[in-house]
């Protein structure tokens, strides 16, 4: 089995997933788009997760490249019917390349908050064993504002009603971040457009205090970050079997 990984910056990748796909053994190829990689054919992967990064879906003028990843995205889940993991980025070009749209918010989400499951989410695999209300650390100033055709929301937050998302059987977003590490924080806070946004939301000198708070939540974070790898791998194997 082997996955494809879009990346949009280099410190934003998957995070402690990556210790999850070595120990079940499963490959993986990162495609770093924003220095200029291109996309593979899609024949040799198994599923594709879409990560976060400080770009908006709609720069394309800036990031030509997220036409053809808009491209690739709609190719996979529409056409492939592949398993699809999207957070935060990931997920917003989930909704935009399958006809939702995308905007500002009206005040950027950033922090550890509180994440709720909808009723839809409670019922879905993919949050299964999980608590009805999660802590998640939010970093973002846009939003899916509308659904693709045949999305469910699985999750909202008073900010942002779209935090979680499925398109058809295979195919997730998250608009918050489960990926975590120890070193997630410290190192998003060294991207001028994260710490800019950080200290408007939470007030001047906050990545320290947010770094603090992360870490207390760290076990927490990664225990529920493996709950989610569990319960979406065994959609995967579901899958790959019945494409045999």
């Amino acid at each position: 089995m082997r996955f494809l990984v879009f990346q949009h910056i280099a410190c934003e990748h998957p995070g402690i997933f990556r210790d999850f796909l070595k120990a079940d053994g499963i490959a993986y190829d990162a495609v770093e788009l924003d220095e200029g990689a291109r996309i593979p054919s899609l024949d040799r992967y198994d599923a594709l997760w879409v990560m976060g990064g400080p770009m908006d879906v709609w720069e394309e003028d800036q990031h030509p490249w997220l036409i053809a990843e808009k491209a690739a995205i709609r190719d996979a889940v529409q056409t492939r019917n592949m398993p699809y993991l999207g957070l935060c980025l990931g997920h917003q070009l989930l909704g935009a390349a399958l006809g939702g749209t995308v905007g500002k918010m009206n005040a950027a989400e950033v922090g550890i908050l509180d994440v709720e499951l909808t009723q839809e989410g409670r019922a879905d695999p993919i949050f299964a064993g999980m608590a009805p209300v999660q802590k998640a650390l939010q970093w973002h100033g846009a939003e899916v504002q509308t659904l693709p055709p045949g999305a469910v929301v699985l999750a909202s937050s008073p900010a942002c009603p779209h935090q979680a998302m499925r398109v058809g059987r295979h195919a997730y977003g998250l608009q918050y971040h489960m990926e975590l590490t120890s070193r997630t924080v410290p190192e998003w806070g060294d991207v001028p457009a994260y710490a800019c946004s950080l200290d408007e939301t939470l007030g001047s000198g906050a990545l320290p205090r947010l770094r603090d708070e992360a870490a207390v939540l760290m076990p927490e974070f990664n225990r529920a970050a493996k709950q989610l790898y569990d319960n979406w791998m065994g959609l995967v194997r579901t899958q790959t079997k019945a494409a045999q």
